[in-house]
């Protein structure tokens, strides 16, 4: 019987065997021109199968929040698979009820109510629908560069051309402009971008909607964080359509941005349905939908329900985080450390041109390349140089944005003052390697 313990596997076979047996759409997806091939983890670090260290700035698309091989995380979930491995969501078990508890008590009102899922996608899915139903209207805005999901819905209510198929979209989504403050169709503020959202209301749907959705910080779409104001204007905009306020904090959440639990508080706003994932189960597959609870009576007619949503395992590990993030106060750390991260890569930008912008918040950060800072011409070849340069330097990062040429510092959140300095000169050397 052939089990993954019972031989060493070599780079060949792996990444042939990538190329064999997995689809092309999995097989070409790689962020380096050699595939990396990860053996192990531990805190913030990983090991390629030849030994070799890294610190892992991407953090796996950052679902990894409180660290690789976190002790508690991993007892939590050993203790729930020796016990039951997989209750289906029409049994009860205590598991889902503790967690979803917990994660109430992170929102700013009690009459809220969770629906799990397995992916970011599948609870984008969930938010739309219900929105739908409870309003009785069907279109829903969402921001261009935003990234909600790869399905073919969700696909529709994502504002990146790479994330679409040469289809006809989902019907319902009309995209407004975002308030990108360094390259925005309007430039810096707020007001013209809110206007916007009035004007589409009024021009491209038939006066109501359902929903607007918002990330407090584009993600994919390049690291673009919402303005101070913009949420709560957009929102009241969306309300006054007949909308709700859909906020997606798949990535901003779980203390990640540094000033709060969640990315929407930072702006002052009340979400009516919000949807999380990624680092809710430190890299168990686990998403979330929490909505007011008259939101979610509208689905209660119907039956809906997810295989794998609320398996025990998954949910012990979701308790497991909250525990972790408080215990080891990594909001607070993700606040102190995120900023000396980026102070380091604000020190770079002063000696490298080839940084047209440094931004973010808390472990949450974006560098952007551009040949030339007056007219910020994207520069996605730099960005693809320094990455893998950066990579033979020990640190991975990600890449993301419209023109791909945005890097994406997303670490876990239990990263130290000198894992930023080893940022900082990484990407230093890196530079004036290129430089050359």
């Amino acid at each position: 019987m052939d089990t993954l313990s019972a031989r060493e596997w070599s780079y060949d076979e792996i990444a042939g065997g990538r190329q064999k047996y997995l689809a092309p759409s999995l097989a070409t997806f790689t962020a380096y021109a050699r595939p990396l091939a990860l053996g192990r983890g531990e805190g913030q670090y990983v090991w390629d199968i030849d030994g070799k260290r890294y610190l892992d700035c991407l953090a796996q698309n950052l679902c990894i929040s409180v660290g690789y091989a976190n002790p508690m995380v991993n007892e939590a979930v050993a203790t729930q698979m020796a016990a039951i491995q997989h209750v289906t969501t029409m049994y009860c078990h205590e598991a889902p009820i503790a967690f979803a508890e917990r994660l109430i008590g992170k929102f700013p009102a009690e009459d809220y109510v969770v629906h799990f899922v397995n992916s970011g996608a599948e609870a984008i899915d969930i938010a739309t629908l219900v929105a739908r139903l409870y309003t009785g209207n069907h279109d829903i805005l969402t921001l261009r560069s935003a990234y909600h999901g790869m399905h073919f819905g969700t696909m529709s209510a994502t504002g990146l051309a790479l994330c679409h198929q040469p289809l006809p979209s989902s019907p319902g989504y009309v995209q407004v402009a975002n308030p990108d403050q360094y390259r925005g169709i309007f430039g810096a503020g707020v007001e013209p971008y809110v206007q916007e959202i009035v004007n589409t209301i009024d021009t491209a749907t038939s006066g109501q909607i359902a929903a607007i959705m918002i990330e407090p910080i584009q993600g994919y779409g390049g690291v673009v964080p919402m303005p101070e104001g913009y949420m709560q204007k957009a929102a009241e905009a969306a309300r006054q359509a007949g909308g709700l306020l859909i906020v997606d904090e798949v990535q901003t959440g779980f203390g990640r941005t540094g000033k709060a639990f969640w990315g929407f508080e930072a702006h002052g706003v009340t979400p009516d349905i919000v949807v999380m994932s990624k680092g809710i189960g430190n890299g168990f597959p686990l998403a979330a939908t929490v909505m007011r609870r008259e939101i979610a009576e509208s689905m209660a007619h119907r039956k809906f329900f997810n295989t794998y949503g609320s398996n025990p395992m998954a949910c012990a590990a979701g308790l497991a985080v909250l525990n972790v993030l408080e215990a080891d106060r990594l909001q607070d750390n993700a606040a102190r450390v995120g900023a000396m991260f980026e102070a380091g890569m604000r020190r770079v930008a002063d000696k490298h041109e080839a940084i047209g912008d440094v931004r973010g918040s808390g472990l949450m950060l974006g560098i952007e390349f551009v040949s030339d800072r007056g007219s910020k011409t994207p520069d996605d070849a730099k960005a693809d140089a320094v990455q893998e340069g950066l990579r033979e330097r020990g640190v991975i990062v990600g890449r993301s944005g419209r023109f791909k040429n945005v890097l994406r510092i997303n670490p876990p959140l239990c990263v130290t003052e000198g894992d930023a300095g080893l940022m900082e000169q990484a990407l230093d050397e890196t530079l004036t390697s290129l430089a050359r």
